[in-house]
């Protein structure tokens, strides 16, 4: 068995906000960073697109999620992203 073989799934990291959003562009520039750091794919969805993230989370955004659990909200800690992605 090779190398690429034993590593483990390739984490996802979501971004759930909105257009116009200050608080959402500054955690985009943090995931794109922490991710292309760590190899993590990421993904990011408008919570106005969706009625159940609407309910989930309008209060919170923006919301990040590793592998879909919620991992942070309001604001992104780089280091705490890097650790959840690597650890």
């Amino acid at each position: 068995m090779g190398p690429m073989e034993t590593q483990e799934p390739q984490k996802k990291v979501t971004l759930i906000g909105k257009p116009g959003c200050h608080l959402c562009d500054v955690a985009r520039d943090t995931i794109v960073r922490v991710c292309s750091e760590t190899g993590a794919g990421w993904e990011e969805k408008d919570i106005n697109q969706d009625p159940e993230l609407y309910r989930l989370y309008w209060e919170q955004i923006p919301v990040v999620l590793v592998d879909g659990a919620q991992h942070d909200f309001w604001r992104v800690d780089p280091e705490r992203l890097r650790a959840a992605l690597t650890g």
